[in-house]
């Protein structure tokens, strides 16, 4: 090989130790960038003739050697909407090109990430530091997510709506050992006595979310025979009706309509009911849903609603056992008043949860969890962002912790995965590679002056 071909091959390993070097100082400067991956360097020889009796060296050549899939270390933040993946797998994240609001224009094209450092910003999405929007799955009214798109996350439900009551759910023991109530009226009449024997109250919500009473009123008719009269404060009587008594008769330890006997205590029938519509004459298998309905309007229309007892023939809700006290089990209702936006979570199977102040939640999208065969392969872009190319292969969205993807994280972050001790340890390799090659072109230059030189 030629003097001037040893100086070039001295020079490409001047040019790769320069490379290497390069890679260190992006690996150190960005040891505490979020979801940030190291570049380590991959020196790949070039000959221009190998034999078994000659060996002619022609060049070397720094690769950059990509770690996409070595994870950094998983840090709990304060952060509620802070996200990390433990395992394989990225963040699908959109771009915005432009707009405002809800208008916001997004690049057409997919991006990828694993800094999940999300947090709100004032038009409702979830962005992470470097500016790139958190995608997921919008949820259908069923309760399960549109797998068929991916769509930016924006939290724009800041108002529950007011619910209805629509249902009542009682389950309480009536003392079976109380004195029955004298005198005994016919159930489309007062009911027996001044006062009810037992009594509860329950505030229920009309059509726009406010509070309203409902006195469910007991007496004793019999051994086996409780009188419950429904009064609803506030509400009009019903329509077409003889009075505003809201009057059934629950039957204990009888006959199931058109099924077997119902144990001691357990409910059997409902009825002499007026203003109040029962399941209706059967025929009644035990376990059935005992069930009342009632109709209230407190001006915005009729509002129906179900006072659920349990179960016909079994001690599930409303029993009549022994005893002197009224004890009460459950006694709880569906119906939901106004409410306001008060925060934002994201569940570890990704599930966005919009919370308010009333009490309930309302899931807005679910995040997935994207995969490629060959995530090295993924193209970089700024602020820690993939591309896909042809060879990284094609994305695969899936739900997290399945399908060989790993988990979220909440309340946490994915550091960088550089190891400071062993990036200068590069360091001190490439600056002494460098060196040596330095030394390599400066004896050539000396060989071939000598050359030159012969000819005096």
């Amino acid at each position: 090989m030629s003097l001037l071909g040893s100086m070039t091959t001295a020079i490409s390993g001047l040019a790769a130790q320069a490379r290497a070097l390069g890679h260190v100082s992006d690996n150190v400067a960005n040891s505490q960038t979020v979801g940030f991956k190291r570049t380590d360097t991959n020196f790949t020889s070039w000959l221009t003739r190998s034999t078994m009796r000659l060996h002619m060296p022609g060049s070397v050549e720094a690769r950059p050697d990509y770690t996409n899939t070595v994870q950094g270390t998983i840090e709990q933040v304060e952060n509620p909407l802070a996200l990390a993946i433990a395992g394989q797998g990225f963040f699908s994240v959109a771009q915005a090109r432009g707009g405002l609001g809800g208008d916001v224009l997004f690049d057409e094209r997919q991006f990828y990430t694993r800094a999940g450092d999300f947090a709100m910003d004032r038009d409702g999405f979830m962005v992470n530091g470097a500016g790139y929007y958190l995608q997921g799955w919008r949820m259908l009214p069923t309760g399960e997510p549109d797998r068929t798109s991916l769509n930016p996350i924006r939290i724009s439900e800041l108002v529950f709506n007011p619910v209805p009551t629509g249902r009542i759910d009682l389950a309480a023991n009536l003392p079976a050992s109380l004195a029955n109530a004298a005198p005994v009226t016919l159930p489309g009449a007062a009911a027996p006595g001044t006062n009810p024997q037992q009594s509860s109250i329950l505030q229920i919500y009309d059509a726009l979310g406010n509070q309203r009473q409902i006195n469910l009123n007991w007496w004793r008719v019999d051994g086996d025979t409780w009188r419950l009269r429904i009064d609803a404060p506030g509400a009009a009587a019903p329509a077409a009706a003889p009075s505003d008594q809201r009057v059934a008769e629950i039957n204990f330890g009888g006959t199931i309509p058109g099924g077997p006997v119902a144990p001691p205590g357990t409910i059997s029938s409902i009825t002499n009911q007026q203003n109040i519509n029962a399941p209706g004459a059967g025929p009644f298998a035990s376990g059935d849903p005992a069930t009342l309905s009632f109709v209230v309007d407190y001006g915005f229309g009729a509002q129906t609603v179900n006072l659920r007892l349990g179960g016909y023939g079994v001690p599930t809700g409303l029993t009549n056992y022994s005893g002197t006290d009224y004890g009460v089990r459950d006694l709880s209702q569906d119906g939901v008043p106004l409410g306001a936006y008060s925060g934002v979570a994201v569940r570890e199977n990704g599930d966005v949860a919009v919370n308010y102040d009333n009490g309930q939640t309302r899931i807005v999208a679910r995040v997935p969890v994207v995969a490629f065969n060959d995530p090295d392969k993924l193209q970089r872009l700024d602020g820690q962002a993939f591309m896909r190319t042809v060879e990284s292969g094609e994305a695969r969205v899936t739900d997290a912790s399945s399908n060989g993807v790993g988990k979220l994280v909440t309340g946490s972050l994915e550091r960088s995965n550089v190891d400071i001790a062993a990036e200068f340890s590069k360091l001190i390799l490439a600056q002494r590679a460098y060196t040596a090659n330095t030394r390599i072109v400066t004896a050539s230059d000396e060989m071939l002056q000598d050359t030159i030189n012969m000819r005096r």
